[in-house]
Formats: C-alpha cells, structure tokens, sequence
C-alpha cells in the first residue's frame, strides 16, 4: 500500500512560505515586541491544564497564517481523524496507530478489525490495577513469602524509557517502601549494579516483550532468573512468584516460568516508543498506584481531545510542530532543546529523543520517494538549571539556532524557602535574555572595555516556547507526553513520512546475531565482514584469550 499525494515543495503555502522567509529572516524579536505590544499575551495557547507561550519566535501573523495553511494543505485534519478512527495509517507495517486507545474512556467505541479495543484496553487496565494492589498491599508473596518490596523492570526502548521517565517523574507520588530499578542495556554491568543490595526473596521482575524474543530483554531476563534461583537452590517453581510478562507469546512466557495468569498484553497497533500507558506502564502503576495511573490516562486523553478539536490556530501540538519545521526547513536549524526547569522530569528529555527521533528520522515518503527537504529534529536537554552551566552558552552565542522548550510549573512540589522562585527566575530569564540579548551600546553603558565589549554581546533573536502548568501530577505528566506525541505525528504528517515504523533500527540488529556466533566461537571464524570489521573481532577474541 503506497499513499499518493501533492510533493510538499509543490503546495502552494510551502512556496508561499520560502518567499516569507526571505522577507523575514532578518527581523529580530525585539523589533516584533515593539511593534506589537500584546503579542505577549495574544500568542498563547491553552489546551487541558497547559498554558502554552509562543510569543518569543521569529514569527509574524502571516507567518502562522501560512504555517496554518501549510497543515491545511496538507490535510492533517484528514490524518487526524484516521488516526483516532482507527484507520491503517502505519502503511508499511499494514496497522493501525492508536495509542489514543490506551486512554480512551470506558464507554468509548473504537474498532479496528471488527472488534472494539476499548474493551479489550480495559480488560488489561483491570487486570494490572487487581495485580498491582495485590503487590502494593503485600498480598502478593514471594516464593518464600516474604512481602514484594523490589521492582525490577526488564525491557530495552519504548519498554524502558517510558517506565523510567514515568516513574522520576511521579516518584513524588509513589509507594516510598518500595524499590523501583530499570534493567535496559545488554551490557552486564546493568544488570549487576541493580540487584547487587536487592534480596532475591523480596524482588519482583517484570520482562517486557511482546514477542519475548528481544535479544537485549531476554539475555537480561535470563540472566535474572538464574540469578533468582541461585538464591532458591535451582528451585523452579520460584520463578512464578518473581517474575511477570508483559507479553503476547503465551507457549515462550510459560515456557520461562511464568504463570501466563500474570502476562499482560498489548496490541500491534501500539508503538514501542508510544507505549508507556499501555501494560508497559505497568512497572508505573506498581510505583504511584491505580488511581494515580488512571489520572495520568486522564490527562493523556484531555490533550488527545484538545488535538483532534481544537482549531489549528489554537492548537498546542500543531503551533509547536508548525513552528519546528519553519526552524528546522526554513531556517536551517537541526535541533530542538527541551529544558524542564523540574527535577523530576530529568529523564523526560531521553525519552523524547526516543518518542521524536525514532519516529521522524525517515529520508522515504508515504510515497516511496525520496524526501528532498529536512526531516526529523535533534532533541535534547537537561533539567534548569543544571543546563545553565552546560550546554546554553552554545544556545546564547553559538553560530547554530537551537530553538527552545522550556517547561515549568507554578508551584513546587517539595516548597523549600526562596527555591522555587530562584528556580521560576531562571527560566524566565533564560528565555527573555535568547530572545532580546545584549546590545554592543548596552554593554558598553556597562563600563566594558572596548576590547571585551564583542565577547560580552548577546545577539539574541533566539526563539523559545514556554509551556506553563500549575503543578506537576499524575494528569500533567499524560498532558505532556501527549502533547509531543501529537506534535511528532503532526510533523510527520506534514514532512509526508510515516512516523510509526522504524526500519532503521533492524540493520543493526540483523548483523549483531551475525557477529555473536564469531565471537564465541571456540574455532577461528571464516570473518566475511570489511577489513575494519574483520580485525575488529579478530582483536576482541584475541582479548579474550588473554
């Protein structure tokens, strides 16, 4: 199945746009805001609990004008709707992209292939909130009875950075006597600092893979096992009450051990990296709870009914992957940074990567065709204001334009003195000073020498949006996930890629359970790789023979 349609460049409003741009490129923000004293207030957004700023790009009305017409032309409201209907818009793989499912409401209708997955999402949510009380509660006992107090969740990709982002995020509200750890890479050393202070006796794993093939997964799996029957003296039996899959292959979880009453299911219309309120959550709802979990699902699906409603004009996801491609296909940029001034989202911009990169990093069309303008964006970022003292210099006086996300809150949820407003000036000024800078005739009023005078100027003119929320919670954390989600999809839409396959990581994969069987071998392999490649693992067994 291909999708046809009008090459990007040829739309009118993209043409309409690259003449703008020229007539643009060089106004500075400080010219905008004294022209136009209300744009700081008249270019907001609102959508569920977000307040959204955008008032500090290089943008004028006719440029969001054309930006909107863009997405018009483009017919993203029509990609909308296929998606929340339920349609096979994930064209290469055949399948349909509803992660929108995941927290629809109880009462709510969607079919894909006759049935209603509504229902059958529900099913699971059920099953995981008895489950999790069971855990929570200490009805659950190990296999020498003992209460579960350790959660070690197993999986690599949308089966990691979704849990762990979650789980920094809402610690606030987890269960405080109980161990959360996040096993990921195949490399052992993982593995090992995350059970060395665990008692096997009190220790909870979750596998998460669907197919319960994945090698990364499954070698740590593995290795936890043998590492909890060594402490039960090869006894079997123990895996069941220490291990639980997150899994749709019954015969390969059953075969491990577990009791396939304690496997919890996803869908094939659920994307790794678009997963973490699905079953793959369910090392969250462990942590904060039932409740807590359902109204972090609350808030992804006030953000999914504020996409698919609002108008584009006032749409947050749209306004924000609207204003990435002006950067990113007009200006040039090739990165975004997101920087939450909130320590507990320290791990959200890892998992953006993941949820932007994986998605929009495609050189194809839905149409088979070369693109032949930029795709996918560079995200990165740190917590304010660890930041500050990094990487901002680049952002404030580098040569590259690195267009902003700062996210902060009114209120802090551990009110120490003086921090939080410390912390909420920071970001206030951060944005103000990429915007408007420094002149020369202002650092010279300062009393600088001439000679320093050019180092201590500001260009400014660096764009930023704020998104702007009361409090961090279980429901603003779904609100910004959310928010990215759409907003990738929204870039995809328009860059006429197909932002739910990822081909990309299977090369890797392919040629890695190649190279495996070479580096074990007792006898010397016929190598048939590149010379690089060759003497690379000629080179690692013979350091291993030492």
């Amino acid at each position: 199945m291909t999708s046809t349609t009008t090459p990007l460049t040829q739309l009118s409003a993209w043409k309409s746009l690259t003449q703008h741009f020229t007539a643009i490129e060089s106004t500075h923000l400080r010219t905008l805001f004294e022209e136009d004293q209300t744009r700081g207030e008249r270019l907001t957004a609102e959508g569920g609990d977000l307040f959204f700023d955008y008032s500090k790009n290089r943008v004028t009305d006719e440029t969001l004008k054309l930006l909107i017409q863009l997405a018009e032309e483009s017919g993203l409201r029509q990609r909308i709707e296929a998606m929340f209907s339920g349609e096979k818009i994930n064209i290469t793989e055949d399948r349909a992209v509803l992660h929108t499912a995941l927290r629809a409401p109880r009462d709510k209708t969607i079919i894909v292939d006759g049935e209603n997955v509504v229902s059958h999402v529900h099913e699971v949510l059920d099953r995981m909130s008895a489950f999790s009380e069971r855990v929570r509660s200490g009805d659950w006992k190990g296999h020498s009875g003992k209460r579960i107090v350790n959660v070690v969740n197993i999986g690599i990709g949308g089966s990691d950075l979704g849990p762990v982002m979650a789980y920094e995020a809402l610690k606030h509200f987890s269960q405080r006597d109980m161990v959360f750890r996040f096993v990921s890479n195949v490399d052992g050393t993982d593995f090992a600092e995350a059970v060395q202070d665990l008692d096997p006796s009190e220790t909870l794993f979750i596998v998460a893979s669907k197919t319960f093939t994945t090698l990364e997964t499954m070698t740590n799996a593995n290795t936890a096992r043998a590492w909890l029957l060594a402490a039960f003296a090869g006894d079997s039996s123990a895996v069941a009450k220490h291990f639980v899959a997150v899994s749709t292959n019954a015969e390969k979880v059953s075969a491990f051990g577990i009791d396939t009453a304690n496997m919890f299911g996803f869908w094939d219309w659920v994307g790794g990296r678009y997963s973490m309120d699905s079953a793959i959550g369910l090392s969250t709802m462990l942590a904060i709870g039932p409740d807590n979990f359902k109204a972090m699902l609350d808030g992804f699906h006030q953000m999914d009914e504020h996409y698919r409603t609002a108008p584009f004009e006032k749409n947050i996801p749209v306004l924000m992957a609207l204003l990435s491609i002006w950067y990113s296909n007009f200006f040039g940029s090739e990165s975004i940074a997101v920087l939450p001034y909130e320590q507990y989202l320290k791990r959200f911009p890892a998992y953006l990567q993941q949820l932007t990169m994986e998605s929009n990093g495609k050189y194809i069309t839905l149409s088979g065709n070369r693109v032949d303008y930029t795709t996918g964006t560079i995200y990165f970022g740190e917590p304010g204001t660890n930041g500050q003292h990094s990487f901002y210099q680049l952002i404030h006086q580098g040569t590259e334009l690195i267009p902003c996300d700062f996210i902060a809150f009114g209120k802090s949820l551990n009110p120490l003195g003086r921090h939080h407003d410390m912390l909420i000036a920071n970001v206030l000024a951060q944005s103000e000073a990429l915007a408007f800078g420094k002149t020369e005739e202002q650092v010279k009023e300062e009393g600088t020498p001439d000679w320093l005078v050019p180092h201590r100027v500001f260009e400014g003119n660096r764009p930023s949006n704020t998104i702007f929320a009361d409090e961090l919670s279980p429901s603003i954390l779904g609100q910004l996930v959310a928010l990215y989600e759409h907003c990738v999809f929204t870039q995809g839409s328009i860059w006429q890629i197909n932002s739910f396959d990822q081909w990309g990581v299977e090369l890797g994969k392919q040629l890695a359970q190649r190279i495996i069987p070479e580096l074990e071998s007792s006898e010397t392999p016929d190598l048939q790789h590149d010379s690089s490649t060759n003497n690379l693992i000629r080179r690692y067994r013979a350091t291993k023979e030492k």
